[in-house]
Parts: C-alpha cells; sequence; structure tokens
C-alpha cells in the first residue's frame, strides 16, 4: 500500500497500485493452490467430513472459496449491477458452486483453473486508473481496488478455517502466510505477469 490519501464518504482512502493488486491476487493464487496440494492428501471421506465449520467440511469451505472468487470476478467484470443481473449472478452461483457437484478435490482444484485463468487476466488488464473506479456495492459505492482486497482477505480467512480443518482430521496444512509467498512463490508470480 502507498501513502494514506485523506477519507471520503467514510472510506479511509489509500492509494493502491496495479503492481500492489497484482501482487496480492498472486499471492492469492499461490495460496489456494498451496491449500489445494495440502488437502489433496486428505481421502474422500476426510475431504467431505462434516466437522461442524461455518461451511461443513474442508470441501464446503473451499467450494465457498472458488464461489467468492467466481463471483466477485463477474460482478467487477459487469458493465451494469442491475437487480436481474443480481439475482442471475446469485442463482449461477448457487447452481454451479453446490458443494455437492465436488465429489472430491479433483473436483474442484479443476473448476478453480477455470476461475484462477479468469482472474489472472482480469488482473493483468488491470489499470491504476480503473482500480479507482467505484462499483456499486449494496446502498453505496466502494473503490475496485478496495473490493478486490476484500476478496483476497476473504479468501484468506477461509483457508485459515480449512487450515484448522485439516488438524481436526490428523493431516498437516502447508503454511500460506503472505511472508511465505515472498519467500518461496516469488518465481510463480514473476511467471504470472
Amino acid at each position: 500500500m502507498r501513502g494514506k490519501i485523506p477519507q471520503t464518504k467514510g472510506q479511509p482512502r489509500v492509494t493502491m497500485t496495479k503492481d500492489d493488486i497484482q501482487l496480492l491476487y498472486a499471492y492469492d493464487r499461490w495460496a489456494n493452490n498451496r491449500v489445494f496440494q495440502a488437502v489433496s492428501a486428505l481421502s474422500v471421506e476426510q475431504f467431505t467430513r462434516d466437522l461442524g465449520g461455518s461451511f461443513r467440511s474442508v470441501r464446503d469451505t473451499l467450494v465457498h472459496i472458488i464461489a467468492g472468487e467466481s463471483g466477485w470476478l463477474a460482478y467487477w467484470k459487469e458493465p451494469s449491477h442491475s437487480s436481474a443481473f443480481l439475482a442471475d449472478l446469485r442463482a449461477r452461483r448457487d447452481a454451479i458452486f453446490n458443494p455437492a457437484a465436488f465429489p472430491n478435490v479433483a473436483a474442484v482444484q479443476l473448476k478453480w483453473a477455470e476461475i484462477e485463468k479468469e482472474q489472472t487476466e482480469f488482473v493483468n488488464r488491470l489499470t491504476n486508473e480503473s482500480l479507482e473506479k467505484m462499483v456499486p456495492f449494496r446502498t453505496t459505492q466502494v473503490r475496485l481496488a478496495y473490493l478486490m482486497q476484500h476478496l483476497a482477505n476473504h479468501s484468506t480467512y477461509h483457508r485459515g478455517q480449512v487450515a484448522l480443518m485439516m488438524r481436526q482430521l490428523g493431516a498437516a496444512p502447508l503454511a500460506t502466510d503472505f511472508h511465505v509467498f515472498l519467500v518461496e512463490g516469488p518465481h510463480e508470480a514473476a511467471a504470472s505477469h
């Protein structure tokens, strides 16, 4: 993040550059892929076991993560955020991202690969100006950069839940901290730009 700019309409103003967002999303993709690598060691029974979390299982939590990544991407790409578009977006999310449609890790990972490709293309086309675009959200408008930060944070939050679930299952999660990415992941980040 860069320097703080005066607050507007209740939103703190911090300028994020396209380089900042591209790094954040390189990290997000790296971390998601690390989680997929770790959960691939689980049996189907472990992957789908109800552990009583906010999302029942490792599978359900991963499906929630990729549904969020897909839904927000569609939202950001849409020029008109009509109520019909929002209803259609929710209906498509509910139909496509029903956890029962993903019987194993490979099925979730395959869907993530599709989303990841589309997301990478979107992120690589961003400009500093496009990140400042105000996007309608609920009863207000929010900068695209802030919504993108939200999504990366959302995925991080749920990856933490997956790590806990893996420990409950007696499995070992992989570290997905940003500092680990900075040490181990930049080769992948540089390759995606």
